[in-house]
């Protein structure tokens, strides 16, 4: 936990806690003592980063209003968008606010996201935050946007100057929501950031960003036990997709090494067409399954994120490695530029892809020819699998598939 750059004194008290719970208690039949440690780790770890998600506070008369603070480079702008799309999903009518009035194209750039993710951007020529802030809650309100999502200034460091403007925003808005976005690559460092700002504004959450970078965890574990408020979401990534509630019991798991397979089937479910999926099977069940259809199964787990992180929720998986084996993001945009450069006949016969067929296909994808073959040969041993698996499911065997490595 110390490597992870959890808090000194946060640790401490989870020991002792670990160690209170520990000592003494009945074994259960079903588990191995070292079993029994991890599940007594695991309620602990869960309990410690809260125990469930922590929603927003929605107002009882629209719009809800969330006013978004953070240090500069935390990546409070990129956050605000991220955080307007996923409302949008939600069935929200959200409007971002540049109230940023001193860094450099900060306007420019919430405009630029706010476009990428189809929300409408409030901004004024005009240096006072506080007045752009509340001529948005009203234009808001004209316009039906039930959700105000104020992007403020940040510095470098927390400074006497940035206090009181956000006090005086505060003051002048009401905002429902006032939540730090820290970077949780900063580790103690976020923890601190976290502590002057509850102390000044009294925070009502924080969302992580960067959790998906080498960080273990750290910020997320002391942020909680410092502050005593929420996290509610964090940042996954670069993408205005990377944005997800924030759980505990599933950063638990991962923490430890036990995968999240909930926030898997989720995103699994929000990137697959069930349309696709059910043609998909039946060419499966029916031999019928091409290099074509493998495409489209590219293009489904691109729209999931990076290999990786989705290796991260499976138990068991590290996710620089599985085992010997590299996992390496870009061998799908080879085997994708692989397959671009088959003609049409040769994605649905493979059978027909010879010598110098094999040798154009490397040429145009940029691929080495051995590269090529290893592609056509895992796709026949792939459906080979799958024909194997229907024969059992008709025959009703069971046993021991052979499998293709």
């Amino acid at each position: 936990m110390l490597e992870a750059d959890v808090n000194y004194a946060v640790v401490k008290d989870f020991i002792n806690k670990v160690t209170e719970k520990a000592i003494g208690q009945g074994i259960l039949e079903s588990l191995t003592p070292g079993q029994q440690v991890i599940k007594i780790v695991n309620e602990q770890l869960t309990e410690l980063m809260g125990s469930g998600e922590s929603k927003i506070k929605w107002s009882s008369s629209p719009p809800t209003i969330i006013m978004m603070v953070g240090l500069q480079g935390s990546g409070k702008t990129t956050t605000s968008a991220k955080l307007a799309k996923y409302l949008l999903k939600q069935g929200k009518a959200p409007l971002l606010v540049a109230g940023d009035v001193y860094r450099p194209a900060a306007v420019k750039q919430l405009q630029v996201v706010g476009q990428e993710v189809n929300v409408p951007v409030f901004s004024l020529d005009n240096t006072d935050p506080v007045a752009i802030s509340t001529e948005a809650i009203k234009y808001a309100s004209e316009q039906s946007r039930d959700v105000v999502i104020i992007d403020t200034a940040g510095r470098l460091h927390v400074d006497e100057q940035m206090m009181q403007e956000l006090e005086r925003l505060k003051e002048a808005t009401h905002p429902d929501e006032i939540l730090l976005v820290v970077d949780a690559m900063t580790g103690q460092d976020a923890v601190n950031v976290a502590k002057h700002f509850n102390e000044q504004l009294s925070i009502d959450g924080v969302i992580l960003t960067k959790l998906d970078g080498d960080t273990r965890g750290g910020a997320a574990l002391s942020v909680r036990a410092v502050t005593g408020k929420p996290i509610k979401f964090v940042g996954m990534g670069e993408k205005l997709d990377d944005l997800e509630p924030f759980y505990p019991d599933r950063i638990a798991s991962r923490i430890l090494g036990m995968g999240d397979i909930l926030t898997l089937i989720e995103k699994a479910q929000a990137a697959v067409d069930e349309k696709k999926a059910m043609e998909l099977e039946n060419k499966l069940r029916n031999q019928q399954f091409t290099l074509e259809d493998f495409l489209d199964q590219l293009h489904e787990i691109k729209k999931m994120g990076p290999l990786s992180q989705l290796m991260d929720m499976l138990p068991g998986f590290n996710s620089k490695k599985i085992g010997k084996l590299e996992v390496d993001d870009k061998e799908i945009n080879r085997i994708e530029a692989i397959i671009n450069s088959m003609t049409r006949q040769e994605r649905m016969e493979p059978s027909i892809i010879n010598g110098s067929r094999r040798r154009r296909i490397a040429s145009g994808s940029g691929t080495s020819i051995q590269e090529v073959n290893r592609l056509l040969k895992q796709f026949e041993e792939t459906k080979r699998l799958m024909k194997q698996f229907t024969n059992m499911e008709k025959t009703g065997r069971k046993g021991m598939l052979k499998l293709p490595f």
